[in-house]
């Protein structure tokens, strides 16, 4: 006679009613749900162990899940209620001790006092470093001070007295060692060019007078420069 899930005690196997394929067994009961497991078909399993001996068993699948309390079942197998009187004691006492297994693994120990550290010495201090002393350089000679070509045409003149042209020029300045042409092709026309600059430039003050086509002499500003 099919009755309500809730009215079964723990244990209990049954089928579903109108679907006596769904078969499963009440794991708890309550007035809010009840948790069930669903068998899910079974199969055959064999296992042979390390000294070969074979075991053949059938193993069910199942699910667990929770169905509502009025669901209408029929009763396969009902276990005997005094065993299940029995059988609620014996998991108090066990639920009691895995608490208490829990609760003596979950106090805190006790720290052990840390040892005091002895002060550690100050270390000795270093001696300073003595300074090194530093090696006087030697004053670097003065380098003497290249004369520009005007410079040594102006000297060469005032030397010489007389007018000279660019090219009779250049030929002097380098002779004398007062300048000597860095490579140039027409050193003589740069060279005229310059003086002419100057004379322009400067006018009374110049050091150089045209005297002819192409020649120059030197004015008393060039004397003095050149003494």
């Amino acid at each position: 006679m099919p009755r309500p899930l809730f009215l079964l005690p723990e244990g209990s196997r049954f089928s579903l009613n109108g679907m006596p394929e769904v078969t499963g067994e009440l794991v708890r009961a309550s007035d809010c749900s009840c948790t069930v497991k669903v068998d899910g078909g079974k199969r055959n399993v064999r296992i042979e162990d390390d000294e070969g001996v074979v075991r053949e068993f059938t193993a069910n699948k199942s699910r667990t899940t929770t169905w509502a309390p009025s669901t209408l079942v029929d009763p396969i197998f009902i276990p005997d209620a005094s065993a299940v009187e029995e059988s609620k004691p014996k998991e108090n006492v066990m639920s009691k001790k895995s608490t208490t297994k829990s609760a003596a693994t979950t106090s805190p120990k006790a720290k052990k006092p840390k040892s005091e550290k002895a002060p550690k010495q100050p270390k000795a201090a270093k001696a300073p470093k003595a300074a090194k002393e530093k090696k006087a350089k030697a004053p670097k000679e003065p380098k003497a001070k290249k004369v520009s070509a005007l410079d040594a045409a102006a000297q060469v003149l005032a030397k010489k007295g007389t007018p000279m042209n660019c090219k009779d020029l250049v030929q002097a300045m380098e002779a004398s060692g007062l300048w000597k042409s860095p490579g140039g092709k027409t050193p003589h026309a740069t060279l005229y060019s310059a003086i002419i600059r100057e004379i322009k430039d400067k006018g009374k003050e110049a050091r150089f007078r045209k005297t002819d086509a192409g020649t120059f002499e030197a004015t008393s500003h060039a004397t003095a420069t050149a003494a």
